[in-house]
């Protein structure tokens, strides 16, 4: 399946949930997840489940002050 990621075009063969995308990135923390213009809860990574031609940002927090 081909999903847009942060801007950049992607196949995803392997991954089919948010939880597993997360992982596959090897992304760790405070992590937010907008799909196809809306926010992901984090309780719901888990279940979510990604579908060809998604656009997902993802950011991570940075705490400073």
């Amino acid at each position: 399946m081909l999903v847009t990621i942060n801007g950049e075009q992607t196949i995803l063969d392997d991954v089919r949930t948010i939880a597993g995308l997360i992982n596959r990135l090897k992304l760790e923390g405070r992590i937010a997840v907008e799909v196809n213009l809306e926010i992901v809860p984090r309780s719901q990574f888990n279940q979510f489940v990604i579908n060809d031609g998604d656009v997902i940002e993802i950011v991570r927090a940075i705490g400073g002050g």
